[in-house]
């Protein structure tokens, strides 16, 4: 009778303590590996060259990135890829005489949740070149600092090559109005830290901004587990 008992309270305890090893143990190696990787937007080119995964070789595939750039920002720096090295970066467009803020404001809060999280960098790009005399004093209606929310602005024979063919935006100035007025793709981008576009987000879209939120944590575990493999 004695024996039975132990038996049973051996098998009880067997139950009970399976789920807590997958939990504790097995779970955890299965979550390295648990989110789904964000695209990658822009052409794609297979390469000439191969890696090897199990020993199986695989043609490389270049994907777009965006091309280097040296913009002057509200503090008199310029910054290019060179002084964004190993940071994912938040960008928009935008114009400092714009009656649409919603885009700005919103970015405003996002990045203060950001400001002790170095890895994430956010860029305002304007598409009005009269705004380099402007955005110093745009910037600073915002609070924003320049080490890691950078307003940029340049001729449009700089930025606008650089919006259409970098990020893949569209950009026209419609000059039938008594001020100039700009038509442009007025989305938030994702880019990792090697300039490529993971992301494309509405501005409107509450839906889409809940995602953009989602995704630069996706990124930021993407890249430190990048970090922490060594590749």
């Amino acid at each position: 009778m004695k024996g039975n008992s132990i038996k049973k309270l051996l098998i009880l305890v067997s139950i009970l303590a399976v789920p807590g090893f997958l939990f504790f143990y097995l779970l955890p190696q299965f979550a390295k590996n648990r989110y789904k990787s964000l695209p990658i937007y822009g052409k794609k080119v297979v390469s000439s060259t191969f890696h090897t995964v199990k020993g199986k070789k695989i043609p490389d595939t270049i994907y777009h990135q965006i091309p280097d750039f040296k913009l002057v920002n509200q503090s008199g720096d310029t910054v290019s890829w060179a002084s964004l090295k190993n940071k994912i970066v938040v960008l928009n467009l935008f114009y400092t005489q714009s009656n649409n803020t919603s885009v700005t404001k919103y970015i405003k809060q996002l990045s203060e949740g950001y400001e002790k999280k170095p890895l994430v960098r956010f860029v305002s790009l304007s598409v009005d070149p009269s705004d380099q005399n402007k955005i110093t004093g745009y910037a600073a209606t915002l609070n924003a600092k320049s080490n890691q929310w950078n307003f940029l602005a340049a001729d449009t024979a700089v930025t606008y090559p650089l919006i259409r063919n970098g990020l893949l935006l569209d950009v026209i100035e419609d000059d039938r109005k008594d001020k100039p007025h700009f038509i442009f793709g007025n989305k938030i981008l994702l880019i990792d830290v090697q300039h490529r576009i993971r992301g494309v987000y509405e501005t409107d879209s509450p839906d889409a901004t809940a995602k953009l939120e989602d995704e630069i944590k996706v990124l930021i575990a993407e890249y430190l587990r990048t970090v922490n493999d060594g590749r």
